[in-house]
């Protein structure tokens, strides 16, 4: 639902377009703060970092991911099934642009591997 804000643990997002097959959000992630290592099923995602340090972990597989730095203009692609995260570094909120795309954009998509708030799947 556009406009929709969703307050988590390492900051918020606002939803600000959402049609049939994508998704348009803000993130915020506040200094030292990270999102969960996460997968999706049904979506991928284009990162676009407009204000603050980002470091991202992302691959295939979850043996073998990488991390990539973003600074204001950076961006990154998330695939399909692709395991992700990322951390806000520096002094100042990370601002990212995320779009999603896929056949479903639910915050229901969402698979925690790991989680700094007690979120992650058990077993």
């Amino acid at each position: 639902m556009t406009g929709e804000r969703g307050d988590r643990p390492w900051g918020y997002y606002l939803v600000l377009m959402e049609e049939d097959g994508y998704k348009v959000k803000q993130f915020v992630v506040r200094p030292g703060k990270r999102l969960s290592l996460q997968k999706h099923r049904r979506r991928a995602e284009h990162w676009q970092v407009v204000r603050g340090g980002a470091t991202v972990t992302v691959g295939t597989d979850p043996g073998k991911l990488i991390t990539v730095k973003l600074s204001p203009g950076g961006y990154i692609d998330i695939p399909l099934g692709a395991y992700h995260r990322v951390e806000s570094v520096g002094i100042e909120d990370l601002v990212v642009i995320e779009v999603q795309m896929g056949d479903y954009v639910g915050e229901d998509d969402i698979e925690r591997i790991e989680d700094d708030y007690g979120r992650a799947r058990q077993g």
